[in-house]
């Protein structure tokens, strides 16, 4: 094995346009250390190792849900609601689909780089590494277009399943979201993994939206990787004037888990909402980054994080709030609230507002405490035991930050993971 970067066969080395993209990938892309500033409470050693593998795409997926199928796993997840699934595995897309309906389109984001429907755009790779990384393997992906004023009525949803049978496999996911101007959609990322449960693997995600006057889009994502997994992930948004971008995480499993959001508001009223939660415990680290930019007047943003942190795990929460120098009459809020469950968990913070405009609102603050001991003691001489009273307790906690999810199925869903 060869670490990060390897030398392997990918699909399309013959075409210019793909080998150069992967080729600036290769060039740029260096292993941030703590000397960086935004890697600074973020450990990387888990991908210090030389063994990870990627795996060819030789597998064949059937449509499970057809008769004799020996799919390895089932393209119909149960879930507690309708939605509209596409599926990957092992990093590799299923290439079976439901028929969507009219105003979206769905195709490998190779189709849609050969074809000249999404011409790749510039990620500042020195800002965002493991984007150069991604780069480097550019191959997997999908590119979903939403056409002008299309609602979507039921969530389109990304499933990640992986099952690596031992190996340490390394994935890289690049997802580029397209709304028309006026079109709204909900979007729900989910990835599971369901293998052994000590395997070590690395997914490595970059979702581009890009969204257009008007247009809206709800962003969920549930990360519950294996424990001992390693995921990064960048969502790089830009939205026009009026649009909206609303987006909550659930983050939960894997070792180190780092959900990063960038927003460019780049035009008046565009809106961002960029809300978390996280849950974790034994040595993990869990990472909620985010970066929104005010770059024109009348832009609004507003930030919630809750996480709740035992054992000696470790939770990161790095929150940007920038208003550029003409984006007057913008309002911007940030807000980290995290509860500790033992004496050596560990919360690092860092919030900051870089304002070089004159009217406007903006704050920020952060917050830590530990589970109410007379709440506790209360409801355990009421005979309800200290595990459940404590899971009664941080539900309670959590709840704030997931009843800023509008969907009420997706909200269920999401409580009923914590």
């Amino acid at each position: 094995m060869a670490g990060l970067l390897q030398d392997i066969e990918l699909f399309g080395q013959d075409i210019p346009l793909l080998e150069d993209i992967r080729k600036k990938g290769r060039n740029a892309f260096v292993l941030p250390t703590v000397k960086n500033e935004a890697w600074r409470y973020t450990k990387l050693h888990a991908l210090k190792a030389d063994d990870f593998e990627i795996l060819p795409r030789d597998l064949e997926i059937k449509d499970s849900t057809k008769e004799g199928c020996q799919c390895r796993i089932n393209c119909a997840l149960d879930l507690p609601f309708e939605t509209h699934q596409l599926h990957f595995y092992n990093g590799k897309f299923v290439p079976v689909h439901p028929v969507l309906p009219s105003g979206i389109k769905v195709m490998t984001l190779l189709e849609a780089l050969v074809t000249g429907a999404f011409l790749e755009k510039s990620v500042d790779f020195a800002e965002h590494p493991f984007a150069a990384l991604n780069a480097a393997y550019l191959e997997e992906g999908l590119f979903i277009c939403v056409k002008k004023n299309t609602i979507l009525e039921k969530p389109l949803m990304i499933v990640n399943h992986t099952d690596c049978g031992g190996q340490n496999i390394l994935c890289n996911t690049r997802n580029v979201i397209m709304l028309e101007e006026g079109a709204k959609v909900e979007l729900l990322e989910y990835y599971r993994y369901s293998g052994e449960p000590k395997s070590r693997y690395f997914n490595n995600i970059v979702n581009e939206i890009y969204l257009n006057p008007a247009a809206e889009l709800n962003h969920y994502k549930f990360q519950n990787e294996a424990f001992k997994a390693v995921h990064i992930a960048l969502n790089l948004v830009h939205v026009k004037g009026g649009g909206f971008y609303k987006s909550f995480c659930l983050q939960k499993g894997a070792d180190l888990g780092r959900n990063e959001t960038k927003v460019l508001l780049e035009e008046e009223n565009a809106k961002a909402e960029i809300d978390a939660a996280y849950v974790m415990n034994g040595w993990a680290t869990l990472d909620i980054e985010t970066n929104v930019e005010h770059l024109s007047p009348r832009t609004h943003s507003s930030q919630l994080v809750k996480g709740v942190v035992g054992g000696e795990a470790r939770g990161v929460f790095q929150g940007k709030i920038h208003i550029a120098k003409h984006a007057v009459e913008t309002t911007g809020y940030q807000l980290h609230k995290a509860m500790l469950l033992s004496d050596t968990a560990e919360i690092d913070v860092k919030p900051e507002l870089r304002i070089y405009a004159d009217n406007v609102k903006c704050s920020h603050g952060a917050a830590c405490g530990e589970l109410d001991k007379e709440q506790l003691f209360y409801m355990r001489s009421r005979g309800i035991s200290k595990e459940e009273a404590e899971k009664i307790l941080i539900d309670a906690y959590l709840q704030e930050a997931i009843n800023r999810i509008d969907n009420p199925f997706i909200k269920e869903w999401m409580a009923a993971h914590v």
